[in-house]
């Protein structure tokens, strides 16, 4: 039996049976059972080319065509994730949204046949919009929500990892942390903020560490480190429990006759980071870049 098809047995269904039931299902529901679509254009094929960058050209043909988009829409994304951040990177991004746009108007080619040129541009335009607003910009939110982003700092970028664990930080790390946007105010005259949301630094100190200040030095347990700007020139503190002392690197702007000691208050309250407010840690190396931490 196993060499010879009976005519009164239909075949064994496939695994993948069930999902060309649902789609036919979700097709029926939706009534575009009734579409009719020109010779050559199918729904899968749609859907598909709208999703897959180059699947259009590779259906459409000719498949050579085909194959080299989908090898130019792969460099063009790895490019992307190698210059993260980078003006370089944006631009292999767009570059290759432009052929996913061109690929699956390319494949929709039987129904603007009769279309005038101007129906066409819109319609080209209007893909470009609904593709960038529906594959790209999810998919580049999904990235630096989920995996990595991109900081510039003094001229350069360094890529976050965004899956690190807050318990693996230790002193002397850099980490990227939430600054939730806050802008400091002192007497209406003088501020502290940052624009970005993020703070990126080295972790001073860890909870249950004693910060001491002096002024030329600051110490962490009696060991002295240099100074950093706008720090205290006395007092100590001793960090909390799930808390990292991080100096914040902010933009100090203002007018009036405000002391120092008035911005150094302000600065020393905002260098207290809980751990919630992690966000990731720095690879040492980016592909071939050393991420060397200034």
């Amino acid at each position: 039996m196993s060499k010879f098809v009976s005519p009164y047995y239909p075949p064994r269904a496939r695994w993948y049976s069930p999902l060309f039931s649902l789609g036919g299902s979700i097709r029926r529901h939706l009534a575009l059972d009734r579409i009719h679509l020109p010779k050559g254009v199918t729904f899968w094929g749609l859907a598909g080319s709208f999703l897959i960058p180059g699947l259009g050209i590779h259906l459409r043909g000719p498949r050579l065509w085909g194959k080299a988009a989908f090898v130019a829409c792969g460099l063009l994304f790895l490019e992307f994730i190698i210059w993260l951040g980078y003006p370089f990177g944006n631009f292999a991004f767009g570059l290759m949204l432009s052929i996913h746009v061109t690929g699956f108007v390319y494949y929709c080619s039987p129904l603007l046949a009769d279309m005038e040129f101007a129906s066409r541009l819109l319609f080209t335009i209007l893909v470009l919009v609904t593709m960038g607003g529906v594959v790209y910009a999810p998919m580049r939110r999904a990235i630096q929500e989920h995996w990595l982003i991109p900081l510039r700092m003094n001229d350069r970028v360094f890529v976050i990892e965004k899956q690190a664990s807050a318990d693996t930080v230790r002193r002397g790390d850099w980490i990227a942390y939430n600054l939730s946007g806050y802008v400091i105010s002192v007497h209406g005259n003088r501020y502290a903020g940052d624009r970005s949301g993020l703070g990126f630094g080295p972790v001073l100190a860890m909870a249950g560490d004693r910060v001491g200040f002096l002024t030329n030095a600051f110490t962490v347990n009696g060991v002295a480190h240099l100074r950093q700007p706008h720090m205290p020139a006395s007092g100590s503190f001793i960090v909390p429990e799930n808390h990292w002392f991080i100096w914040p690197d902010l933009a100090i702007s203002g007018h009036g006759n405000v002391g120092e000691a008035d911005i150094s208050a302000a600065m020393l309250e905002r260098a207290d980071v809980p751990e919630n407010q992690f966000v990731g840690k720095p690879f040492k190396r980016w592909f071939w870049r050393q991420q060397s931490l200034p």
